[in-house]
C-alpha cells in the first residue's frame, strides 16, 4: 500500500486507502488475485485522473471499480469463470445496483474502457482476446499471431504484446531464473512503424 500511495495526490491518500482495502477484501473473498491486482491498478488511475472520489462513499467507488472490471471481463456471463451476476455483485458489496453501475459508468467513460479492453483484461483471458493481438503496422491492422516469430519477438520487446503467442501466457509472466529473456530487436528484426490498433468505439446496447 505504501508503494501505491507514492502515485496518489496526498489529499486523496485516505480515500484511496479505503477504496483499496474494500476491493482487496472483496476480491480475496469472492474473486481472485488477478481481479485484486487490476482493482488496485484502477484505483490508482481514478485517483490520478481527477475523478470526484471524495464525493460519495468509498464503498460506492470500490463497487464501481469491481463492476467496471467485471464488465470488461464478462463476470456476469455464466460461461466464464469466475461468475457473478450484477445483482449478486451489488448485494455482496453492500451497495445499491444503481449506485454501483453509475460509478462504474463514470470510471469507464473517464478511462476510455471498453469490453475486452486489453489494458484491463484478466491474464487468463489475454491469450484468447483478439484485441490484444491486433496491431497497426504501417497503417494496416494485422493479427500479430500470424506473423513470423521474429516479428512477434520484436513486438514483445517493444511492449506491444504481453507475451510471445506461441509460448503462451505462462512463459510471458515468468520471473526469476526461469524468465524468458528476449533481446531488444535489432535493425534486422525490429518492428516497422507499429502500435496497438485503435480502440473500437461501442455505442450499442449492454447488459451492464
Amino acid at each position: 500500500m505504501e508503494r501505491l500511495l507514492e502515485y496518489i495526490p496526498k489529499e486523496l491518500h485516505e480515500v484511496f486507502a479505503a477504496i483499496v482495502e474494500l476491493t482487496d477484501d472483496f476480491c480475496d473473498l469472492h474473486l481472485n488475485e488477478d481481479y485484486r491486482q487490476l482493482a488496485r491498478d484502477m484505483a490508482v488511475k481514478i485517483c490520478q485522473n481527477g475523478l470526484p472520489v471524495k464525493k460519495g462513499r468509498p464503498k460506492s467507488w470500490a463497487g464501481g471499480i469491481i463492476h467496471a472490471l467485471s464488465w470488461v471481463n464478462f463476470l456476469a456471463d455464466t460461461s466464464f469463470e469466475p461468475y457473478m451476476s450484477v445483482g449478486q455483485l451489488a448485494e455482496r458489496f453492500g451497495v445499491s445496483q444503481g449506485t454501483m453501475v453509475s460509478k462504474s459508468k463514470i470510471i469507464r467513460d473517464e478511462l476510455d474502457i471498453f469490453q475486452m479492453d486489453p489494458d484491463w483484461c484478466l491474464p487468463q483471458l489475454l491469450e484468447k482476446n483478439p484485441l490484444v493481438w491486433m496491431l497497426e503496422v504501417n497503417g494496416l491492422v494485422m493479427d500479430i499471431r500470424t506473423a513470423p516469430r521474429e516479428v512477434q519477438e520484436a513486438a514483445y520487446a517493444e511492449g506491444l504484446i504481453p507475451f510471445i503467442p506461441s509460448d503462451g501466457a505462462e512463459a510471458g509472466s515468468q520471473s526469476g531464473e526461469d524468465a524468458k529473456i528476449l533481446k531488444f530487436p535489432t535493425a534486422q528484426n525490429k518492428m516497422p512503424e507499429s502500435r496497438p490498433a485503435k480502440k473500437p468505439e461501442y455505442n450499442g446496447p449492454t447488459l451492464f
